[in-house]
């Protein structure tokens, strides 16, 4: 629905706290890669043939020295040092073939993020998240590529450092259980303490990651805002927030690096110490002949050229590259997810009454705080009601709860007796309106425009919302109503807020929500269009973002965290401190704010949205 938003759109499956458990996005990984099983296919049998080296290097030496040098047969031994040069050259004829199948595997998983998070992001925004978020942007860019080389990396890398790995340990086993038995222990802690470290760096890879978004969502709140806050006064306020944020991301890179120590007692422990008890016990075993000199020498190569690098590089990989791939996976697993919304029984028809709001309750996980907390309003027909509080508190999370946009967590909703989930879909997108900030106005004619709500309207009730609406210049400048847009972006961001509320205004809509709809407005434009929704039939609330808004509604509600305050102005003024605070920085005269650019106003609440986070 141009302009507005109704209940019939997909929904955001975000999660807060925790998020989702640590392998989803392992399980993303996976369900992507999995849509591709003949490239992995590809790089799994020529991984094979790669690890053929590591495999055979100690057999083939202590066949070399064995049954050639040291048994007097120089050519003997050559010919085993040339049969493994045989297998060196085929594992690069392997890596060579390695590449072409890592691409096909990892250009489709790139292409396929990059859908799932362009989706994801507008189903989020749809569902009432911001529209111009910089942590969105961030995951599309930055995040996305993250996970594409990072995958590459690992396929690339880790696979061989792994095949290798795997390689020594059995090649060991093969020449000699005896000194296998010495180094398998060692090997299998250091493997099962390296698990537990994985898993603290996990943690401390998701805080980066969530400390980087936070720091973009709060430098560009403050830019986004600026002219407001250096109108208002706020700039101390607003430094102290982004250096907060600043300070928090910086922690937070300190505490991983100080995590990525403990990678180092994992050498220690799975190659270094086994190499000094097998150098220690090799005289024995080869003086008392249960071992060869040959065999004692393919037994040291396995753990110098095999193990000690391959458990370094094993180590090393997953400990940086690993559990950053598990941070941003898990996190572009809980940010691109979502769900349809359910089709209500097409049973309930609403009456005549208004909105009725019962214990409303909504977080966007199970482990995250309450956005709303077991909130009691009722908007009456005819009700004229301003929501307040600082940004980020609730108030577009409770239009879209008060719409049927959001499924609530706890409570229930209802209009004009019904519950809004019991309301077939085009019954409520005719009875509930929500006009978001951004308007739309779609390529057609100006009356198509208006008339997309209401096609049946005749000239006269088009008439009424126009002049209502104080539309006439913008129509005559235009053309007339016949007149075409051909290009919607030409028109101003005010204009095209106009054109969307006055076709709010003529549908039959009788609960209509304007989540700052009015914020490129200036005051005296503002006034008039509530004022011509008040008018009308109906109810109206308002997302304010101007106290003259709240001024104006016969009921303000004060959303503060937790505590919500319901009554007029004048009371919240005497009632509730943060509402008089609040009060005083979007009524701060012009002589308090030097530098403030003259022309439209739209102070916003950006002075008290710096104070809330700071």
């Amino acid at each position: 629905m141009p302009g507005s938003l109704t209940a019939a759109a997909p929904l955001p499956d975000r999660t807060g706290g925790n998020g989702p458990r640590r392998s989803a996005g392992l399980r993303l990984l996976a369900a992507e890669l999995a849509s591709r099983p003949r490239p992995l296919a590809r790089v799994a049998g020529w991984s094979l043939v790669e690890a053929a080296p590591p495999l055979l290097s100690g057999v083939l030496l202590a066949a070399a020295l064995d049954r050639g040098f040291l048994a007097q047969r120089p050519w003997a031994g050559f010919g085993w040092l040339l049969l493994f040069g045989a297998a060196l050259a085929v594992r690069a004829y392997a890596v060579r073939r390695i590449f072409p199948a890592l691409s096909d595997v990892v250009e489709p998983l790139r292409d396929a993020l990059v859908r799932r998070t362009v989706a994801g992001s507008v189903h989020s925004w749809a569902a009432g998240g911001e529209p111009h978020d910089p942590a969105a942007v961030a995951r599309l860019t930055e995040q996305v590529e993250s996970v594409r080389n990072l995958v590459a990396a690992l396929l690339r890398t880790v696979r061989q450092v792994a095949f290798a790995l795997v390689a020594a340990v059995v090649g060991l086993a093969a020449l000699s259980g005896t000194v296998a038995l010495l180094v398998l222990p060692c090997v299998v802690v250091a493997l099962l303490l390296l698990a537990v470290l994985l898993r603290t760096l996990a943690a401390r890879q998701r805080a980066v990651v969530l400390a980087d978004e936070a720091l973009a969502r709060e430098a560009g709140g403050v830019l986004d805002a600026l002219r407001d806050v250096v109108a208002c006064g706020a700039r101390d306020r607003a430094r102290a927030a982004v250096d907060a944020a600043t300070d928090a991301q910086a922690r937070a890179v300190a505490a991983l690096g100080r995590a990525g120590a403990g990678r180092r007692a994992v050498v220690l422990l799975g190659s270094q110490l086994p190499l000094l008890v097998v150098v220690l016990h090799l005289p024995g075993l080869v003086g008392s002949g249960r071992l060869s000199a040959g065999a004692a020498a393919g037994a040291v190569t396995y753990l110098i050229t095999g193990l000690d690098p391959a458990l370094r590089s094993f180590t090393t990989l997953l400990g940086t590259w690993g559990v950053q791939l598990d941070a941003v996976l898990r996190r572009l697993a809980e940010t691109t997810a979502y769900r349809e919304t359910p089709a209500p029984a097409p049973d309930g028809t609403p009456g005549p009454g208004g909105l009725a709001v019962h214990g409303l309750t909504f977080r966007y996980g199970p482990h995250a705080a309450p956005v709303v907390d077991g909130l009691d309003l009722r908007v009456e027909p005819g009700d004229h009601l301003a929501v307040v509080g600082p940004s980020g508190i609730g108030k577009s999370t409770l239009a879209l709860l008060l719409t049927g946009l959001q499924t609530p967590t706890g409570g229930t909703v209802a209009h004009g007796g019904v519950p809004l989930d019991r309301v077939p879909p085009a019954r409520l997108r005719r009875e509930v309106a929500l006009i978001p900030q951004e308007a739309y106005v779609f390529t057609g004619t100006v009356r198509e425009n208006l008339t997309y709500l209401a096609p049946d309207a005749g000239p006269a009730a088009l008439d009424a919302s126009v002049r209502a609406l104080g539309l006439e210049p913008l129509v005559d400048r235009l053309g007339g109503y016949d007149a075409p847009i051909d290009t919607p972006s030409a028109l101003s961001s005010g204009e095209r807020q106009l054109l969307a509320l006055a076709r709010v205004h003529l549908s039959p809509a009788r609960l209509v929500v304007l989540d700052e709809a009015t914020c490129h407005l200036d005051p005296a434009a503002e006034a008039r269009a509530e004022q011509a929704f008040v008018a009308r039939d109906g109810a109206l609330v308002v997302i304010a973002h101007r106290m003259s808004s709240a001024r104006r509604a016969r009921r303000v509600l004060l959303l503060d965290g937790r505590d919500t305050h319901l009554g007029t102005h004048e009371e919240l003024l005497s009632a509730a401190p943060r509402y008089a605070e609040l009060a005083g920085h979007w009524e701060r005269p012009p002589s308090a704010a030097p530098g403030r650019p003259p022309g439209r106003d739209r102070t916003e609440v950006s002075a008290a949205v710096v104070r809330a986070r700071a």
